[in-house]
């Protein structure tokens, strides 16, 4: 396993809710040099094709996910008003985020 970048992610299940009513996380996502498979709360996320409304899934449970940069308007979900739960370890950066500054690994765009 080979860890090419960690990032502040956007993170929300998607199986068992409707459209964008799935919890969400702010969080910290280490990807591999691919970035075909993303590795986040002790699970091994892997990039699907072919999934209505998500683009990794668990490879143990299959449960589908969204992962994406986050918003600064905090309008990280298309249809929903859904909060996301902002990691201890992440909400300095967050925070800072939300008030202008680039995010860790993302400084040139």
């Amino acid at each position: 396993m080979f860890i090419v970048a960690h990032r502040v992610m956007f993170v929300q299940l998607k199986t068992g809710y409707d459209t964008d009513k799935g919890p969400a996380w702010i969080s910290h996502v280490r990807f591999s040099r691919s970035w075909q498979t993303a590795y986040w709360q002790g699970k091994t996320l892997r990039r699907g094709r072919g999934m209505f409304d998500a683009n990794f899934y668990d490879v143990e449970t299959e449960e589908e996910y969204w992962l994406s940069g986050p918003h600064r308007d905090r309008a990280d979900t298309r249809y929903s008003g859904i909060r996301p739960e902002i990691d201890d370890d992440v909400r300095q950066v967050y925070e800072a985020f939300l008030r202008g500054d680039p995010l860790p690994g993302r400084e040139h765009g």
